[in-house]
């Protein structure tokens, strides 16, 4: 079995990536490629769910980073949901939580991304 698989979907205007299993050096690839092809087909509200995330390296979070100007400059976004208590800690020990919105559940996520961004 892979060490990583992504599903997509598109729901309610947002491209939905859950990764499952491990991001990696070894992964990594494959996680930038999901949300490489999204902006490039232009989907620039892209929601996380990480609910079946086990791991995430430096180099997956420097994914997101990579793709988070492209997306925000065309008025998008990328959030993230359903975190386990260790994927959390990584994003919040590394400041990613000040940086993205997160939220407990996905329906969460996708209503943000309908409603109006405050100051």
């Amino acid at each position: 079995m892979a060490d990583l698989s992504i599903q997509l979907r598109e729901l309610d205007g947002a491209s939905v990536i859950e990764p499952i299993g491990f991001i990696n050096a070894h992964t990594v690839k494959q996680f930038e490629s999901a949300l490489e092809d999204q902006v490039k087909v232009g989907h620039y509200n892209i929601l996380l769910n990480c609910a079946r995330l086990n791991y995430i390296s430096s180099a997956g979070l420097g994914a997101i980073m990579g793709q988070i100007e492209t997306i925000r400059e065309n008025g998008g976004d990328i959030m993230l949901s359903n975190l386990q208590t260790s994927v959390f800690t990584i994003f919040d020990t590394l400041g990613f939580t000040q940086l993205y919105r997160v939220f407990d559940q996905e329906e969460s996520a996708l209503r943000a991304f309908a409603s109006p961004r405050r100051p």
